[in-house]
């Protein structure tokens, strides 16, 4: 006899950090520990420009070329923006009972977690640090009348230039993987471990959807070639999905239709 769980397996929503530099990027997937109850999205179409009126010499107000106001009114050049925003709940309490198995969450709690969530919003590389305190001790000089700064402006600029931030793929199912940037993160930290690091917190997401305007390659780097592959692959694959289901609710139509008819 088969039987069956009331409770099936959920999948788990992730977000896919792509950013090894190496030919084949390695992901890096952060798991969401508990999938968020809700979540806001939002589509806002590209706006036409707005109409252009002017006034005469007697005051009259004069339209612009209306031609070209038509041809604009019902155009629609780029895909709409596509935003979504999430809460999650990042909690080490299970691990911190098994401390011996959890030793990061042992010393960190979820410090790991949350970190691994905003170096999404970095642009990947070296770190900064080193080569931060290098030009500022390189152009900061003490002589007998005092301390000045000056030296290489130049080289300190070209020091901080920042690359672009990585890409990151959000998975929530097979039906939605889309690639998206991080445009904000508030966390809320709710309890603290004894060398205060959180164990209890709260993040609230904001993702704006790269469509293929977006999806660049940086010249100069094979990694992001790679990747922008795989976001294009991604982005055209759940946008074939929702047309195969917008097809689909035909079907639904046809019943409405049914519906309507006199009995």
């Amino acid at each position: 006899m088969t039987g069956y769980t009331r409770t099936p397996n959920t999948l788990k929503g992730a977000l896919i950090y792509f950013g090894a530099p190496m030919l084949i990027p390695i992901p890096n997937i952060i798991v969401f520990q508990y999938n968020p109850e809700t979540m806001s999205r939002s589509l806002t179409p590209w706006q036409p420009p707005t109409r252009q009126t002017s006034l005469d010499e007697n005051g009259v107000i004069q339209q612009a070329d209306l031609s070209n106001e038509q041809k604009l009114a019902l155009s629609q050049p780029y895909d709409p923006q596509e935003t979504f925003s999430l809460d999650l709940i990042l909690d080490a309490t299970d691990a911190l009972e098994k401390p011996e198995t959890h030793p990061v969450a042992f010393v960190s709690g979820v410090a790991d977690r949350i970190s691994a969530i905003e170096m999404l919003m970095y642009p990947p590389g070296d770190s900064l640090l080193g080569g931060l305190l290098g030009t500022v001790a390189g152009s900061v000089s003490v002589s007998a009348g005092g301390t000045s700064i000056g030296g290489n402006i130049a080289g300190a600029m070209e020091q901080l230039e920042r690359r672009q931030v990585p890409i990151v793929l959000f998975f929530w199912g097979p039906g939605r993987i889309v690639p998206v940037r991080v445009t904000s993160l508030t966390v809320e930290e709710q309890q603290y471990s004894p060398l205060l690091y959180p164990t209890r917190a709260k993040a609230s997401i904001g993702l704006r959807v790269l469509d293929l305007n977006d999806l660049v390659r940086v010249s100069g780097d094979p990694a992001s070639g790679a990747a922008v592959e795989i976001a294009k692959a991604c982005y055209l694959f759940t946008r074939g999905q929702k047309e195969l289901l917008a097809t689909a609710n035909l079907a639904n139509s046809v019943e409405s239709i049914i519906n309507m008819m006199p009995v």
